[in-house]
């Protein structure tokens, strides 16, 4: 079984940006982001597409720990989030749970929270499941 951290590297744009994957089972992914300059809009406040790379990592590894039987991999199809507050420091974290999952598809829930618990934002994506071609 894989770790999270070996998880995380076959991910390079999530080793790219800086991500940790401090857990990963298939009821529940936990990741978590630096607040760093490089990854900032303008006036210091993170960019709100590195909170949803972060919640999109986090929900394709909880796809990816669903498969269906003979399903050999996924794609997100669908992706919402809400916005609540920004970061300026710190660090966040995002938990990811599955809501409902089928045979051709999963849909996933991620909260993403500041270093004080506050939420920052809400996604919910769905992802395709792929099977091998005939």
């Amino acid at each position: 079984m894989a770790t999270p951290a070996q998880v995380r590297d076959a991910m390079p744009f999530a080793v790219l940006i800086g991500i940790e994957l401090l857990e990963a089972g298939p009821g529940l992914v936990r990741g978590k982001l630096a607040w760093k300059p490089e990854l900032c809009t303008a006036g210091g406040l993170m960019h709100g597409g590195v909170l949803m790379s972060l919640a999109d990592t986090c929900g394709g590894v909880c796809a990816f720990l669903n498969l269906p039987a003979g399903a050999i991999g996924t794609a997100t199809i669908e992706s919402k989030t809400n916005f609540l507050r920004g970061v300026r420091e710190g660090a966040v974290t995002a938990s990811t749970r599955p809501l409902h999952s089928g045979r051709t598809t999963i849909v996933l829930e991620t909260e993403i929270a500041r270093e004080d618990g506050s939420l920052v934002a809400k996604v919910t994506q769905t992802q395709a499941f792929h099977y091998p071609q005939d």
